[in-house]
């Protein structure tokens, strides 16, 4: 966070045209959100209705939905700043996402035969195809990498609305703006459950989609599109648009970890497959995913360039911010340079855009909080503690209990957003504590789907290995291991790749499983009551 004792921090970041306008269109949309959360309340009859919206989404809706989820806030800020670091060379991410989306859109890896099995939740295909104690063990990891992972979004997004306000010169604001925002997440998910979030994210897909498009034309505008890329190619030379070359922060480790990135992104991340098993049938899947690719580059070409669009602002339209930004703390100038793209923002958007555009990226924030915060806790509810319980749950306790969880998790990640303090970039970040879950989630379900020799004690010893990517934060390295210079993130995800590929092959043939019963389980009795 930012250190606001120096008056000169203070009158820059203040310098914003946000007005009285722009907070009463922001206070508006946010109303109208509260009013859907509570009207779709009544649709909600089950659990499949509260976490699979009934299986009967359409391929519009999806798309849509699947855009206003995987554009969050955090998705804004996250890509700003590699674009703001990075230059053009951070576009190499968005291609690799969409050619992997588009892959699966029609090849249908994973998601379609997922879709298929009718599943709620990914543990539960893991119970299917090996036993409890997998499902229990896939729960528990995908639980806590998952909350891990979004430990941060709560910050980050409610820095980039302290950033383009001008309250961050009030040092109290962050905290505030952090629990405002929670608040509001909370109730309408809490109420209406995974109708109230497909609703609200078609929403939020039209403001968004309308808001990223203006701003991206006004910044345009305003810095010269020619001047954009001499900016970068005389500030970052030819690492500015290459990232294989060296200085450009990337290299060949970093870009094949961005291509598994992209499948994680679209085929195994669950708020992704909750689109999809959501969806009215598998070929629906497939059409949503194949449209979905232009959807996931877009979410991360356009925030790219609004990162390089601050850098050349900087650069030459702001150059008494550099000393402010550039700064010998890593911890700080990663902050600092978090908050750059807002503050640009603030300052080129006129008023009543700049509310437009700040309610659309508000609209992002919760669109992201509501899925993920139902996520997680239907996971914990579905897959760890039902499964544990020896008396079947019925579907009104099992939405009690979510509707707890969804509660207890808000409260987390307004702690671990104000104590944790780490010089990653938020995507690397993002990246190593999510790799906890999909690394072994990713062995076991191509192993599960694809190999009839995949066996349970292969699946549970290739769940194990995903905590070994925690060795890849910055303060893991420096702090337990005393690593000074520290191992590439990248590196070490590409490492827990192959040593969960490796123990699920040798687990699976050393441990093969006894024949199966077809049988349901007592927890799929009590998941489809």
């Amino acid at each position: 966070m930012l250190n606001l004792m120096d008056p000169d921090i203070n009158q820059f970041i203040s310098e914003t045209n946000f007005s009285g306008l722009d907070w009463g269109i922001v206070a508006i949309y946010l109303s109208l959100s509260l009013i859907i959360g509570l009207v779709v309340r009544k649709y909600v009859r089950n659990m499949s209705d509260y976490i699979g919206a009934g299986r009967a989404v359409g391929v519009r809706l999806g798309i849509a939905t699947m855009l206003g989820t995987e554009m969050g806030l955090i998705t804004v800020m996250y890509s700003a700043q590699k674009g703001f670091t990075g230059g053009f060379a951070a576009f190499h991410i968005a291609v690799a996402s969409a050619i992997v989306t588009l892959i699966v859109g029609f090849s249908g890896f994973i998601v379609v035969k997922l879709r298929e099995m009718k599943v709620l939740t990914i543990p539960e295909f893991y119970e299917r195809r090996f036993d409890k104690k997998t499902r229990v063990l896939g729960g528990i990891m995908l639980a806590f990498g998952g909350i891990l992972n979004m430990g941060l979004f709560l910050k980050v997004g409610s820095m980039f609305i302290v950033g383009i306000t001008g309250m961050a010169s009030d040092s109290r604001a962050l905290p505030v703006v952090m629990a405002a925002l929670l608040i509001l997440v909370l109730v309408y998910t809490v109420m209406g459950g995974m109708v109230s979030v497909i609703v609200t994210d078609y929403v939020q897909f039209v403001v968004l989609s309308f808001g990223i498009i203006l701003t991206t034309v006004l910044a345009i505008v305003n810095l010269g599109w020619d001047n954009i890329f001499t900016t970068v190619q005389n500030e970052m030379g030819e690492a500015g648009f290459n990232p294989l070359v060296e200085g450009a922060g990337f290299g060949p480790e970093y870009v094949m970890w961005m291509i598994f990135l992209g499948l994680v992104n679209c085929a195994i991340w669950p708020t992704s497959i909750a689109r999809a098993l959501a969806m009215e049938s598998p070929e629906a899947v497939k059409t949503q995913y194949k449209w979905s690719s232009i959807s996931f580059l877009i979410r991360f070409m356009i925030p790219y360039f609004w990162g390089i669009c601050a850098f050349v602002f900087v650069a030459t339209q702001a150059p008494e911010l550099k000393s402010y930004i550039y700064v010998d703390d890593p911890v700080e100038k990663s902050n600092r340079i978090l908050y750059a793209m807002p503050i640009f923002l603030g300052r080129i958007l006129p008023v009543g855009v700049i509310g437009i555009m700040t309610a659309a990226m508000i609209a992002a924030f919760m669109s992201t909080h509501d899925s993920y915060l139902l996520c997680w806790s239907s996971v914990i509810t579905q897959d760890i503690i039902a499964p544990l319980k020896k008396k079947a749950m019925t579907a009104a306790q099992r939405v009690k209990l979510t509707r707890i969880l969804i509660v207890t998790i808000g409260v987390y990640i307004l702690y671990w957003g104000l104590v944790y303090e780490g010089s990653d970039d938020i995507w690397d970040y993002m990246s190593v504590t999510g790799a906890i879950y999909f690394t072994g989630a990713f062995s076991l379900l191509a192993g599960g789907l694809y190999w009839k020799r995949a066996s349970s004690t292969g699946a549970f010893a290739a769940l194990l290995c995903g905590f070994t990517a925690l060795l890849g934060l910055g303060p893991v390295q420096k702090k337990l291991l005393g690593f000074e210079e520290g191992i590439p993130s990248a590196r070490v995800g590409l490492f827990t790749i192959c040593l969960t590929v490796v123990v699920m092959i040798v687990g699976s043939l050393l441990f093969p499983d006894p024949p199966k019963s077809d049988q349901l389980t007592e927890t799929e009795k009590g998941e489809n009551a």
